[in-house]
């Protein structure tokens, strides 16, 4: 478990971290996010002792990092894939920090295995590409077999079979018990992946809840529907208090207000055709932009960056 109480971080003037208080528990993925300069990384650095906090805690396991007599053991960690020696092969780098936290090399090979970079295993990890520098960032979080995983945009560089692999790689960790932390700007595979979010902005805490109860509070759900008499159906709409806009797509109707039954049972009594009748859930980029829009340090004119864009 991950327990941070009234973090705080000041660089001179500027306060990164701003009293910042969540718990991440075991058995789940929580999500890390925040707009840029939301104070992620700091904050990540802080939990490995990477940092010292101008005040508050954060604990591992009931313990400082710096309390722990083997910290591989206990906490693993990618927050930079590039963290390596250029020179040094795959192997000798994770035999290098087995050897300073007491693991033995047979391990080595195993996360080697595991991630699957045996193939490579003797190759200078200064010619790797991103995704196998990603790959190598975590066997050598998983060198320790530790309970306390923390990942640093994990799935940056990877191919699409890559980002499957280290999802459900990371909900087989959480079922195993232990307690991961995963930052990334990509929402969409936030949503996929974390059944937690700690969001942040400014330095303080937004939201810590599911990500389904985040994206309900934060996100409007609404109903899209088709008719070759949309006209009678949009003044039967209005006439029962729902509110309508134009979908601009094949003539189709969004309606906010009403449940999707209730809308098919209003046509039948009007006698309106329907030729679509969906549901349209709110997602996690609707949900974060609508709750960090306030925190975020630098903004587009007009604001027409797409949200799937957006770096966090």
């Amino acid at each position: 478990m991950i327990e941070a109480v009234g973090l705080t971080k000041h660089y001179g003037k500027t306060v990164a971290v701003d009293n910042l208080s969540f718990t991440v528990r075991p058995g789940q993925v929580t999500g890390f996010l925040g707009p840029n300069g939301a104070g992620k990384s700091t904050t990540m650095r802080m939990i490995l002792g990477l940092d010292n906090p101008t005040g508050g805690q954060v604990l591992i396991d009931g313990k400082r990092y710096r309390q722990l007599h083997r910290p591989l053991r206990t906490v693993g960690a990618l927050l930079d894939a590039k963290w390596v020696h250029p020179n040094r092969s795959a192997r000798s780098h994770l035999r290098w920090m087995a050897r300073s936290n007491g693991i033995a090399d047979r391990r080595v090979d195993e996360v080697l295995e595991l991630v699957g970079l045996t193939a490579v295993a003797k190759r200078n990890a200064g010619g790797f590409s991103l995704g196998m520098s990603q790959r190598l960032g975590i066997a050598a979080a998983l060198l320790g077999d530790p309970s306390v995983l923390l990942f640093d945009e994990p799935v940056n560089g990877l191919d699409p079979e890559g980002i499957l692999w280290i999802r459900n790689f990371m909900h087989r960790l959480a079922a195993e018990g232990r307690t991961v932390l995963v930052s990334s700007h990509l929402l969409s595979e936030m949503a996929q992946t974390a059944q937690e979010l700690v969001v942040i902005g400014r330095g303080k805490l937004i939201s810590q809840s599911s990500t389904a109860e985040f994206i309900e509070q934060a996100s409007e759900n609404t109903v899209r529907v088709r008719s070759p008499q949309v006209d009678l159906l949009r003044a039967a709409l209005l006439g029962d208090g729902a509110t309508v806009t134009d979908d601009g797509v094949d003539g189709a109707l969004v309606v906010h207000g009403m449940e999707p039954a209730a809308i098919g049972e209003l046509a039948a009594a009007r006698g309106v055709t329907l030729h679509e009748l969906s549901p349209q859930r709110g997602s996690l980029e609707e949900a974060f932009m609508q709750l960090t829009k306030e925190s975020v340090e630098y903004h587009a004119h007009g604001d027409e960056v797409p949200v799937q864009d957006l770096p966090v």
